[in-house]
This record gives C-alpha cells, structure tokens and sequence, in this order.
C-alpha cells in the first residue's frame, strides 16, 4: 500500500464521497454508547475524521473533538460540516500531539488504509497520546484482506485497503496496553467492492470468497463483515 496514493484518492473522491456516505448506520449507535461511558465533556480525538459526518460531528455535540486526516480534501469538508471542531492534517503513524492529551480516540475506517506493517504503530500512537485510563473506539475488517480497487465508488479513482483483521487487531491492542473492554459486529457498507466490479486481482478475490465462506460455516450466515474494538488503557 502507498499512503500517498490513498491520500490522493480521497482528495479526489471527495465529491462523490460526500454524497454516497451520509447515513449514520450502526457506527453511531456504538459511538453512542462509547460517550456514554466516558466522563462529561471529555476531549476526543477523531482520528481519520473524513469530512466530518457523521463521526466528528456527533463528537462536537458532547464532547471536546478534535479531527485529524491526513487528505486536504477531507478536511476542507470537515471545517466547513463542524466549524466548531478544530482539524489539522497529520499522520496517524506519527500523531502531532503530546503525550497524555485525550481522554478517548476514535478512529472510524481509517486504520484500514494504513499499510498493514504500520497498524501496530498507529494503536501504539493512540496509546502515547491517551491519559491513563483513556478510552480507544475502533473498527476493523473481521477477515484480514488486503486489496485495491480502481473504480471505487464509480469514481474513476483507485482505492486501496490493508485491513488486519478482529483477532490481529485485539493482539495488536494488548500489545499497547490496553484492555479490550467491548466488541460489535457491524454490517456497514463501507464496500471496497463497490465500482466497476473489477476492484481487485483474481487471487485476492478468491482468497476473500474462501475467507467468507469459512466464516459463514464457523458463525452462520449472518457474521459481521466489521468489527468495533472499545478498550481502555491499564499501561
């Protein structure tokens, strides 16, 4: 995966992602019940924030947000969506924060477009940034898959996903100290196969149709293709 490529893409798409992506979802009912939990007017950052809605823009109504996306084209559409959230372009391999400055991260479809050797680096980044006791809301691809698509969303733009899956991504979270405090199964469309139909290589695709039909014998048809991870940091 080339970051920048990814990068490129979503300045491009940004038109057509704006109109296509506009539902809540079940994303926001896990939100919900993820600020439940947290104490009042908490400070949150919203990693990946995209253009703002509905994550960052949920986040402005009860707590203290800040957006971070590294696609100029993204942000743009989020300060003009949440003009009282702060946003700032930024890595999240490298957080432009100092350590102990929020009290919950979320991080909504944006680390499956991190390179799959850089997602442990990215949660350990969540972590440096968290105070103790601090709070982390993601979601990842129940199935780990890796793919491209060069018609995504019939943009005319190529798309790319590195997603590692629930079981790697639960290790990869203990591994920065935290303990996994709530999981969700969540059937959102947010579809790499959306397009032209012709999204990624023949070895991909069957490697993913075998993976699903696996999953369908293990856990019946109606398995999750995403899950959500909420967890807390105890070191």
């Amino acid at each position: 995966m080339n970051k920048d490529d990814v990068r490129r893409g979503y300045d491009d798409l940004a038109p057509v992602y704006a109109e296509q992506r506009t539902g809540d979802g079940d994303g926001t009912d896990i939100l919900a019940e993820f600020l439940g939990s947290l104490s009042a007017s908490p400070r949150v950052l919203d990693a990946g924030c995209g253009q703002g809605t509905p994550i960052l823009s949920r986040l402005a109504s009860e707590a203290e947000p800040v957006g971070l996306d590294f696609s100029r084209g993204q942000l743009s559409r989020a300060a003009e969506n949440v003009p009282n959230a702060p946003v700032l372009q930024g890595d999240m391999t490298t957080l432009p924060f100092e350590s102990n400055t929020f009290d919950a991260v979320v991080a909504y479809w944006s680390l499956i477009h991190v390179p799959m050797d850089d997602h442990q680096t990215v949660i350990d980044e969540f972590a440096r940034v968290l105070r103790p006791g601090g709070h982390v809301l993601l979601c990842e691809g129940s199935d780990e898959w890796a793919g491209e698509n060069p018609d995504w969303l019939e943009s005319g733009v190529r798309m790319e996903w590195n997603i590692a899956g629930a079981d790697e991504t639960r290790t990869q979270l203990q591994n920065a100290g935290f303990d996994v405090t709530d999981t969700w199964g969540a059937p959102e469309t947010l579809n790499p196969d959306e397009g032209d139909g012709e999204d990624v290589d023949a070895e991909d695709a069957d490697a993913e149709t075998e993976a699903e039909d696996a999953n369908d014998e293990d856990e019946g048809e109606d398995s999750d293709p995403w899950t959500f991870f909420a967890a807390r940091l105890v070191s």
